[in-house]
């Protein structure tokens, strides 16, 4: 659920754990293709942030 996009404090919420770590760890999964996925949307979210600041200059 959490690869999937739901916030993780949610899913936290909604699973009944009072340790967010036991979230990360039962719905979390660490691959190639998410750290990947991740990282572009980093670098999207960069490029963004830096366009807007050259628009209001």
């Amino acid at each position: 659920m959490a690869n999937a996009g739901m916030d993780i404090k949610t899913l936290q919420y909604v699973m009944g754990y009072s340790d967010v770590g036991v979230t990360l760890n039962v719905y979390t999964h660490a691959s190639y293709d998410r750290a990947a996925e991740q990282m572009a949307k980093i670098l999207d979210f960069k490029a963004d942030t830096q366009g807007k600041q050259r628009k209001s200059s």
